[in-house]
């Protein structure tokens, strides 16, 4: 994410959970990854693009920890505001500083990236700091949007892709030493265009893991 794209979500981050679509999308992901991800007490977990930790609050009681990493700096002081008056143990937000290249730090057996990939120009460098993070046979899950027209954001400034086509994603993890395992559509997202026109958006959620290259 530019630089430009970071300062609008530093000043969306108070009102972002204001917003009843935005909240309902991470339930169903995570309800979604609930189900579908075996969890267990002894797990450390990532969430990469965070925002407000609405996934990762909702992940925290079921693991051993939690990181969340963001860009924004308004985003993740909200997540702390969250953590603080939750209570919530085991459960992190840290800053990703890609001016000072300060990136992603430890070792995680689940990765998750919601609603995050298509802010990301270099895709394959992404999944490649992800390999290098998850524990051997370690899980990713990435849920973003199914390929659209451009019409999910009001402002593209900062979207590098207008959606992804799953076969074509899943091609490029096998490429990065991924074992796709599967694809789930947990949400459906409807959408008022500035134009007033209301649309339909799927998401999808591709689980893979990590292969031994």
């Amino acid at each position: 994410m530019n630089t430009r794209t970071t300062e609008g979500f530093d000043q969306k981050a108070a009102s972002w959970d204001d917003d009843p679509v935005r909240v309902k999308l991470a339930r169903d992901i995570s309800h979604s990854i609930l189900r579908d991800i075996p969890l267990t007490p002894d797990m450390d977990v990532m969430d990469f693009g965070c925002g407000t930790g609405l996934i990762a609050l909702q992940l925290s009681p079921w693991v051993r920890s939690v990181v969340g990493y963001d860009s924004s700096r308004g985003m993740l002081d909200v997540f702390k505001k969250k953590i603080f008056q939750q209570n919530r143990i085991g459960v992190e937000a840290r800053f990703l500083d890609k001016e000072k290249n300060i990136g992603i730090i430890g070792q995680y057996h689940l990765i998750i990236s919601s609603m995050t990939l298509h802010h990301v120009k270099d895709i394959k460098a992404l999944l490649d700091q992800f390999y290098t993070a998850l524990q051997p046979s370690g899980c990713l899950c990435i849920a973003d949007l199914e390929v659209e027209d451009g019409k999910f954001h009001d402002n593209n400034e900062g979207i590098f892709h207008y959606g992804f086509d799953k076969n074509i994603l899943s091609g490029i993890l096998r490429k990065a030493g991924y074992l796709v395992s599967g694809s789930v559509t947990p949400a459906e997202v409807v959408k008022m265009g500035k134009d007033g026109i209301e649309r339909s958006f799927s998401i999808f959620l591709l689980t893979a893991h990590k292969h031994k290259k």
